[in-house]
């Protein structure tokens, strides 16, 4: 079932290091609130979401740091590249979200942008850990020898 809603909607941005440098915890769908030249430029599959994060400001969550460039026909009625960016997510959600970042010291990452079935923007962001430099050896271990095993598998018959 989970490999059915993988096909319905189409990524915008990855953010691929995100799962290497922290330990994804739980996971939230939200919307994003953009311009209409950001959505444009966003179906032009050119974002990216590498170095950015989520925080709070004035009581709501927001996506900071998010390159989404320009979209070339607007021409004057153009977008500032890296402003934040409104997350739409229900009060729950954010007060959850709020209050895992200030008690636990977790750290609110975007995983990817997509558009989903409707054609709606939509982020996916996820309570995170940062990892330690151990722990990134650890996983770039085990990443390793799956590689080296699927070798020997393929190679073996």
């Amino acid at each position: 079932m989970a490999a059915r809603n993988e096909n319905r909607y189409r990524i915008a941005a990855d953010n691929r290091k995100a799962r290497f440098n922290y330990e994804i915890g739980q996971t939230f769908e939200a919307g994003i609130a953009l311009t209409g030249t950001e959505v444009k430029s966003l179906r032009g599959g050119k974002a990216t979401i590498a170095e950015s994060y989520a925080g709070e400001m004035g009581g709501e969550i927001y996506l900071f740091n998010a390159y989404i460039p320009e979209y070339l026909e607007a021409n004057r009625f153009n977008h500032e590249t890296r402003r934040p960016r409104k997350l739409l997510l229900h009060k729950r959600e954010v007060s959850k979200l709020l209050g895992a970042v200030q008690r636990e010291g977790m750290t609110v990452v975007p995983l990817k942008v997509y558009f989903n079935e409707r054609g709606r923007a939509k982020v996916e962001v996820a309570l995170a850990r940062g990892k330690k430099l151990h722990d990134k050896r650890e996983t770039e271990r085990a990443r390793d020898w799956k590689r080296e095993q699927g070798r020997l598998i393929r190679e073996k018959g």
